[in-house]
């Protein structure tokens, strides 16, 4: 296969698709729990230097710019904290799911992205927080997507682990290939 073939996908995924894991233990959770912990601090890193124009420079063809991206973080990491303060103080809820792509349209999407990475700190301090006040039961309460149907909370640490990656990746990838 060509490296052109895969160049796509691998700019789409480059930290893979995700995949749902089958171990939930302890340090499962920890290490999953750093990943989150320490995005607001990487993403900050990734961007510092970049001018407006590179931050204007979709990660991938169709894809959304570095802008984009970090404007995308806090809004989907808002919805993750929220859908777990729910799941922890009701019984199985039921969601309200939003379309992040049309999120990214929205005037606040062309904002400096400082405005972003201050809400994804202090979106993460208080995720954080009660990340690691939670016991194993607690990772064992659910909520209901509409669209996707029930989740645990540790599934849903898994999936937001790789989120932080996964986008933290678009932009370090980019970099890389441009040489920025």
């Amino acid at each position: 296969m060509s490296t052109a073939a895969v160049m796509p996908d691998a700019a789409r995924y480059p930290v893979g698709k995700f995949e749902m894991p089958s171990s939930f233990t302890e340090a499962d959770r920890k290490g999953r729990l750093t990943d989150i912990e320490a995005l607001p601090r990487k993403m900050r890193e990734a961007v510092k230097d970049l001018t407006q124009s590179q931050l204007d420079t979709p990660y991938r063809e169709g894809g959304w710019t570095i802008r984009q991206v970090v404007h995308h973080v806090p809004d989907s990491h808002m919805n993750a904290l929220i859908r777990f303060k729910l799941a922890l103080t009701e019984d199985v809820p039921t969601i309200k799911p939003y379309k992040e792509a049309e999120w990214a349209k929205l005037a606040d999407a062309a904002m400096a992205v400082d405005v972003s990475l201050s809400l994804l700190e202090a979106v993460h301090a208080r995720w954080v927080t009660i990340l690691k006040a939670m016991t194993p039961e607690q990772y064992a309460r659910k909520f209901n997507h509409p669209e996707m149907g029930e989740h645990t909370l540790d599934s849903y640490l898994a999936l937001y682990s790789w989120h932080s990656r996964h986008h933290l990746a678009h932009i370090t990838e980019l970099k890389k290939r441009k040489g920025w």
